[in-house]
């Protein structure tokens, strides 16, 4: 029941809720759960009902029309670009002759960072209920519409969340992420790891000297619309030799050098003047997040520096806590990237099926809970 003094609704353009209404209610900090970014997203024709992104996101408003809480949600027809891979379970819905999708996915598209999904105003003193109430709404919606289920991508630990509702299922994984132990200086960091990895490392970052290149780091209007069609070409090279086809259009980043562009550190390698590589990062206060990188050629090393080395660096020189570098990636552990847990919730509409993916998903905690702390064996620091 919706208590009387407030009100929910789903919309399907973020385009209807006011960009400051938004952004009141989420905050300005997280870079990608702000409305310019979802709304860049959208506008660009990135997410949207033709790339299997349908908007479906949830408002709610108190009694003096404010909103009080958001979470960004999309219909999908298919699990693409959510890097929480549920491909066997579509796969065992197909051999049942069941429909896995359309399936309703709370998550920032194309975006493997964590952050909040059920995201409540600070005016609010009881969040953990009113998140609570939120997803037990959006359960009885997905009942309503045509979805085999409900899944929340990349949440903050949400094991109090699935204490209020045993039907909720967790599912764990594994992310590498560098912690900066207030390193003065990258030679600091260099300091606390074993000499056979810092030799490495050294070797490694001889690719800028060895190759003459050079090393730009841009922040906001620094960001020419040259360095942005160069920075989209070195993405399409990269989408083009992984996947075949690009998710992200190009009007999606020159929205967002509109919009965000204070929030965003392109950083440039160029030989002669001339640039040959580049790496996208995203802000907050305390996270950098390294997210697309790409090359005109292929420059032995050139992809730790640009997207391991210069983010550490960034990092130190102006005291960000948390480097994320994506998703998967051991060869990150060598190179200082710690294994981290990551989360995810989900809801599924069949019970059959709800109670074979929570017995796999027990299972699979399990291991990687092993995995986490074999990798951890191998971590590069002196003390391991």
């Amino acid at each position: 029941m919706v208590s009387s003094p407030d009100k929910y609704f789903f919309i399907n353009n973020i385009a209807s809720v006011d960009v400051n209404d938004w952004n009141e209610c989420a905050g300005l900090d997280h870079p990608f759960t702000r409305h310019e970014y979802l709304s860049a997203l959208e506008r660009s024709n990135s997410a949207s009902t033709k790339t299997g992104w349908t908007p479906f996101h949830y408002i709610e408003k108190n009694n003096k029309n404010k909103i009080i809480a958001v979470c960004p949600l999309y219909i999908k027809s298919h699990s693409f670009g959510e890097y929480i891979f549920d491909h066997a379970w579509a796969d065992a819905y197909h051999r049942h002759g069941l429909n896995y999708y359309p399936k309703l996915q709370s998550a920032i598209p194309f975006t493997p960072v964590t952050g909040e999904r059920i995201i409540v105003s600070d005016a609010l003193k009881d969040k953990l209920s009113k998140k609570v109430e939120i997803i037990n709404r959006i359960i009885e919606k997905t009942k309503k519409i045509n979805v085999s289920s409900l899944h929340f991508n990349f949440l903050p630990q949400p094991n109090n969340i699935k204490q209020q509702n045993p039907e909720l299922l967790v599912r764990q994984g594994i992310q590498f992420h560098w912690k900066n132990n207030n390193y003065k200086s990258f030679d600091d960091f260099l300091k606390t790891l074993s000499s056979r990895k810092r030799k490495v490392i050294k070797k490694e970052r001889l690719c800028i000297d060895s190759n003459n290149l050079k090393i730009k780091l841009l922040i906001g209007d620094k960001i020419t619309p040259e360095h942005w069609d160069f920075f989209y070409q070195c993405y399409l090279n990269t989408t083009g030799r992984k996947w075949g086809s690009a998710y992200l259009t190009k009007d999606f980043f020159l929205e967002l050098s509109k919009t965000l562009a204070d929030k965003i550190l392109l950083i440039v390698a160029l030989k002669e003047e001339k640039m040959v590589a580049s790496a996208i990062n995203f802000l907050s206060s305390t996270h950098l997040y390294g997210r697309l990188w790409g090359t005109m050629y292929d420059i032995p090393y050139l992809h730790f520096e640009l997207c391991y080395y210069q983010a550490i660096e960034y990092a130190i020189a102006n005291n960000i806590k948390i480097v994320e570098a994506g998703a998967q990636g051991e060869h990150k552990l060598q190179r200082g990237y710690m294994p981290e847990k990551i989360w995810s919730l989900h809801w599924i509409k069949d019970q059959q099926f709800s109670k074979a993916i929570n017995k796999y998903l027990d299972q699979e905690i399990s291991l990687t809970n092993k995995q986490k702390k074999d990798l951890e064996q191998f971590a590069p620091f002196k003390n391991n």
